[in-house]
């Protein structure tokens, strides 16, 4: 089996990402043999298209509701077939494999499309595209086409497999507002050496760019009456930091856990600012409280929690409720800090509450009603036994998010990593107003903080003849209380992608489709029961109108006659 082409074509348009990955197959035997389409895509993406043509008949995807789906796909595997074609592979990528039986002789055109809206994260969009073909490939070729209309501020492309040949492969043209990367390496360049058919091709292909921000109330762009609104001021004072940071020390945690918890906490207490107030809470079936108030993060007492950080060790049960409790009080209680200041509290833990109170709801409800909407909660949740469901829901139900912390070697990377994005909060209560009856399905447009180096989004339908978009943002800044304004044009705003050929015209409307349906998901997580199914069936719709799969809806793949019948494709989730 063959591979005989492999293509990776990636469009970005202003932030929003379309991939199309054709494979080409030839089955050079003189029998029958499996042909393996395999693709790993970013977790925030969503598939949006697959087919398989072969022999001239072309087999497409279809999607559908992930109920009725099943209900197809429960009869086919009760003969013993095979699992779904989409698994969760590391902490970036999930893995879409389909295998088909070609004849001899006979050639297999694969091809997925998958869409995602980048996400600013310290400072950069990241594009990433897996690599991993596992043979030669004589036409082997990426590209990936950037247009900005703000302008490219830099733009970087690199990958973990790179070696001197490779580099001359790889091409980079752009100019103020678009760019195009091409990596194009010969059958040689592939090699690990010249007498081995064996490829180098193996690991992740980045790119990292970032935009120019002009504008102070951001920058809207506007194509077929759907808006988006990208908002990210820089060069802000940052709020003081009151932040508590609970530590699950149960026994679960012993070894190379709490060392890498103790590594991430010491280089984290390095990076609090002078003016930041913090304190540690440690837990197992007890609940240790290192001072009993927050402490300013002088030198001194910066060092004199480097000493305690430096004992933890651990044993014993998880009281997760009382330990978060403990928290929010030492919070409520606090005197003397500053002013305007951002209050939060840092939960990492690696398993289920076992002592005190360990009924996941009872503890969701009693965190909610602590914290009451006054501090910002994020929870960490180191491994696999941790009931991330549980831990994402009380992050989202009190103004945070929850990650997970994966068991590798750069564990406590990952914990600087997800500090270094919340350590600089530059704006709180920022509210994006828009004229009321002239837009309809707005997307999320009221946060309670935002960080230096992310980026908000708003984007939403214009519902009747507008001349100018009239924007107005409000937010309060550790100086003062902002009121940001400004008006788009809205036919010269038009004009900006009418005259770029390979964009594909409906962009802000897919873009606004799912910004919405991330975040009716992100919504259903921590709401009541009965506001579940209706945001639920508000982004099923949604789903199936734009042809995503979503946790709410699978692709059904069908494959030639006399093969296992079919396949389905589901979008798994962190929380499992």
């Amino acid at each position: 089996i063959e591979i005989y082409s492999l293509h990776a074509d990636c469009k970005v348009t202003s932030r929003f990402a379309h991939t199309v990955i054709t494979s080409k197959i030839v089955n050079r035997a003189n029998e029958s043999r499996e042909a393996t389409f395999e693709v790993e895509l970013p977790k925030t993406a969503f598939i949006t298209n697959f087919s398989m043509s072969i022999d001239g008949k072309v087999y497409p995807g279809i999607i559908k509701e992930k109920a009725s789906a099943q209900k197809e796909y429960d009869t086919a595997v009760s003969r013993g077939q095979s699992a779904g074609l989409v698994k969760i592979t590391g902490r970036k990528l999930e893995q879409f494999h389909v295998s088909v039986s070609v004849a001899a002789a006979s050639k297999v055109t694969f091809e997925l499309t998958y869409e995602e809206l980048l996400k600013r994260q310290l400072g950069k969009f990241e594009l990433l595209i897996k690599v991993r073909p596992k043979q030669l490939v004589k036409h082997f070729q990426i590209d990936v086409h950037i247009f900005e209309p703000q302008g490219i501020r830099f733009l970087e492309a690199d990958s973990t497999f790179m070696t001197n040949e490779l580099t001359e492969a790889l091409t980079k043209v752009q100019n103020e507002t678009k760019a195009h990367i091409l990596f194009k390496p010969t059958v040689d360049q592939q090699k690990i050496n010249p007498d081995l058919d064996e490829t180098l091709l193996n690991g992740d292909f980045v790119v990292r760019y970032d935009v120019k921000r002009g504008a102070t109330a951001g920058d809207i762009q506007i194509v077929n009456g759907y808006f988006v609104h990208y908002f990210a001021p820089h060069e802000m004072p940052v709020f003081p930091k009151n932040v508590i940071f609970v530590i699950d020390r149960s026994g679960s945690m012993a070894g190379r856990k709490i060392e890498q918890t103790r590594d991430a906490l010491l280089k984290i207490l390095q990076d609090l600012r002078p003016e930041d107030h913090f304190s540690f809470i440690t837990f197992n079936s007890k609940v240790v409280e290192w001072k009993s108030s927050l402490l300013q993060a002088t030198a001194e007492n910066v060092a004199s929690a480097a000493g305690f950080v430096q004992t933890l060790s651990a044993s014993g049960g998880t009281d997760i409720n009382c330990a978060l409790l403990t928290a929010v009080s030492m919070l409520d209680k606090a005197e003397r800090l500053p002013e305007r200041s951002v209050s939060m509290i840092i939960l990492l833990t690696d398993g289920q509450p076992t002592s005190g109170e360990s009924n996941v709801e009872v503890i969701q409800g009693n965190i909610q009603k602590a914290v009451n909407g006054k501090y910002a909660l994020f929870c960490l949740g180191f491994g696999f036994d941790v009931s991330y469901k549980f831990l994402e829901k009380m992050a989202l139900s009190n103004g945070g998010i929850a990650r997970r912390i994966y068991e590798n070697a750069d564990a406590a990377l990952q914990l600087q990593g997800f500090y270094q994005e919340v350590a600089t909060p530059i704006l709180m209560k920022i509210e994006m107003q828009y004229p009321e009856n002239a837009i309809e399905g707005l997307t999320k447009n009221n946060f309670k903080l935002f960080f230096e180096g992310s980026e908000i989004i708003v984007s939403g339908k214009i519902s009747n003849e507008l001349d100018l978009l009239p924007v107005e943002i409000k937010a309060q800044s550790h100086a003062s209380d902002l009121t940001l304004k400004e008006a788009a044009n809205v036919k010269e705003k038009e004009q900006v992608f009418q005259n770029q050929s390979y964009i594909f015209g409906n962009f802000i409307e897919r873009l606004w489709a799912y910004l919405t349906i991330q975040q009716l998901l992100e919504k259903s997580i921590s709401a009541q029961e009965e506001d579940k199914k209706t945001l639920e069936v508000q982004a099923l719709e949604l789903s199936l109108r734009y042809s995503f799969v979503t946790p709410l809806t699978s692709m059904v793949v069908t494959k030639p006659a006399g093969q296992q019948q079919t396949e389905l494709a589901n979008k798994p989730t962190e929380a499992g």
